[in-house]
């Protein structure tokens, strides 16, 4: 996939570092770089290892990588189809403003069709105007009653002890 100034392909292992290095910008942009424990071979292990977790996207822009999607595949009960989930989406801050996010989002609904995703979803923290706004005129909805659980660290390792 490409555009004059963007390209889209799928990561390699080569874009591993590129994409640790967004991750962290991304952490740092929501205030959340405390917990950040991942570290570049993490990474590689989730989108290249022996069982790989997830999949990326990004996009080149001259030849350097400037935005990543880092998604994954779920599964609906009530389609009985498998959805996409993309984790995170970044665009540098000096290549925002171009289009890119739209690009990318373009680039992961073709995917999804694809692969006959019922859905494509994702999750936006509510203090981000900017990308609920930007989300609402790609032609999400966003679900009011529907709120994230998470059991981490631990709460997790007591919930599995039960």
């Amino acid at each position: 996939m490409s555009n004059a100034q963007l390209t889209i392909r799928p990561a390699t292992p080569a874009d591993v570092d590129a994409i640790f290095g967004m991750i962290h910008e991304l952490a740092v942009f929501e205030k959340l770089e405390h917990l950040v424990v991942a570290n570049p071979t993490m990474l590689h292990d989730g989108l290249f290892g022996d069982h790989p977790a997830c999949e990326a996207i990004v996009g080149e822009q001259a030849g350097e990588v400037v935005t990543f999607a880092l998604f994954f595949h779920n599964f609906s009960t009530f389609l009985c189809r498998k959805g996409l989930y993309l984790e995170d989406l970044y665009v540098k801050q000096s290549c925002r403003g171009k289009g890119y996010g739209k690009q990318m989002l373009v680039a992961l609904a073709q995917l999804a069709v694809e692969r006959n995703c019922g859905r494509f979803e994702w999750s936006v923290l509510d203090w981000n105007e900017n990308a609920i706004n930007f989300y609402r005129g790609v032609g999400a909805d966003l679900l009011p009653d529907w709120r994230i659980c998470r059991v981490t660290g631990a709460a997790l390792q007591q919930l599995a002890s039960a």
